[in-house]
């Protein structure tokens, strides 16, 4: 807990707003705490019983503001922290909420729906830009600096988006009541553990608490199979992601280049890059993972081999398409199917599988560009949904022939990853206009060759 509190305000990026990498690292922890008190069964442990968890937490902070007054040993994070007066009343502040909600809070269901409604709020305010850069201004007036230059880019939350997954899914558990009691400790190191809270893997609360209290000792064959996915991670984020970024598709390059070839060139270069980026990152989380004792969830199964967009989705970012399918298309679905309208199940998977892949896409960002490629993986799931559907009645005719089901498959896997290709054109630029001129280049449209 204590390295993964020191690794979060050591992370933080600055930013351009007074002090505000010292608090957004500094709330993410009060939150944590708040959703804690909010999600623990009322019958059980009390405040005292985890006392010292919210000592070391208090503490901790205090000395990182404490670090300020240190000179040369000032600072870990990348600004120097507030006047430690302003530290205190914070502090004071959310201890006495902690204590209020504790004792006092007579409807955790209201309690539960505030909190979701306040985290996608503070999600909506960082994801959309107007909303962004009105915060900034606003915490620019705050702190006595120039409201002129306020920017959207100036609120740089580090792993908040992540957090807010955790979050929630602890809050839907409590609601739904099959959330365990955990400690504060536990909470805290599963919302905050440093490998995973820039960029997942998202890990489930009961499994992530299971290996937390399993006993760990690490051993030569533990080091070696740890040692093994973080090399492997470093070179693929570091040389193969990092090399083809000198030529995947861009604003710039995209702008520039007027040859289709060329820009199908600067498609699969973003494709591949962003793939061992990500997937690069992933094997170096779950490598120090596995360094103290926590087996994190694998995030990439080869998707670009997958013969359809169905299983490319349970194989790309498995926990987050896991915890979409868990938390809101099942639940979704479910409410359609039992409603008394007798709406038809195509226009239920449809409207489930649509509104799913935009939510996912206003996920990474509330832009045009975003919804458009959510709604492109939305039909396309629903396109092959049909057409699973079409081919269930001839299945056993395409067993019965090898070369014909050998043909399904390979064309599968064309189609599919040339599709999730396309795609990226709408996540990899940000204009949506500029995004249909490369589209209809790379289909042979308005001139190149």
């Amino acid at each position: 807990m204590l390295s993964s509190l020191l690794a979060i305000y050591w992370m933080q990026p600055s930013t351009p707003i007074r002090h505000l990498d010292f608090w957004l690292p500094t709330v993410t922890v009060g939150l944590s705490v708040l959703v804690w008190i909010v999600t623990r069964p009322e019958e059980k442990s009390s405040l005292r019983e985890n006392l010292s968890a919210l000592l070391i937490v208090a503490g901790t902070i205090l000395v990182i503001g404490l670090l300020r007054y240190l000179g040369p040993v000032c600072c870990l994070t990348p600004s120097r922290p507030p006047n430690i007066l302003q530290i205190l009343l914070a502090m004071f502040i959310t201890g006495g909420l902690t204590v209020l909600i504790a004792r006092f809070a007579s409807s955790k269901t209201a309690l539960i729906n505030t909190f979701v409604i306040l985290i996608l709020s503070i999600f909506i305010l960082l994801k959309a830009e107007p909303l962004a850069q009105l915060t900034s201004s606003g915490l620019r007036s705050l702190t006595g600096q120039s409201t002129a230059m306020a920017s959207a880019l100036d609120i740089r939350w580090l792993g908040f988006s992540y957090v807010a997954f955790r979050l929630i899914q602890a809050l839907r558990d409590r609601s739904a009541g099959r959330l365990e009691e955990y400690s504060l400790a536990e909470f805290l190191i599963f919302i905050i553990f440093f490998p995973a809270f820039n960029a997942g893997p998202i890990d489930r609360l009961q499994h992530f608490v299971q290996d937390l209290r399993k006993p760990f000792r690490l051993d030569v064959t533990g080091i070696l199979q740890a040692g093994q996915r973080i090399v492997l991670g470093i070179f693929n984020k570091f040389v193969l992601a990092d090399t083809l970024a000198i030529i995947a598709l861009n604003d710039t390059n995209a702008a520039q280049t007027a040859s289709t070839g060329w820009t199908w060139v600067l498609l699969y270069a973003y494709a591949f890059r962003i793939y061992f980026d990500f997937s690069g990152y992933t094997d170096i989380a779950i490598g120090m993972g596995l360094l103290l004792g926590i087996r994190l969830p694998e995030n990439f199964n080869k998707p670009y081999r997958k013969s359809n967009l169905t299983l490319f989705w349970n194989s790309w970012h498995i926990t987050l398409a896991q915890w979409l399918r868990g938390y809101y298309f099942n639940p979704l679905a479910r409410a359609l199917r039992s409603s008394s309208h007798n709406i038809p199940m195509p226009l239920i998977i449809f409207f489930a599988q649509t509104t799913t892949m935009l939510l996912l896409g206003l996920w990474h960002g509330i832009t045009w560009n975003f919804v458009i490629w959510g709604l492109w993986h939305g039909i396309g799931l629903f396109v092959h949904n049909r057409w699973s559907e079409f081919l269930k009645p001839r299945t056993v005719i395409i067993e019965e022939k090898p070369l014909l089901k050998k043909t399904l498959e390979i064309s599968g896997v064309v189609l599919t990853f040339n599709y999730v290709t396309l795609g990226w054109v709408w996540f990899a630029l940000s204009q949506a206009s500029l995004s249909w001129q490369v589209l209809l280049r790379l289909l042979g449209v308005g001139g190149g060759g």
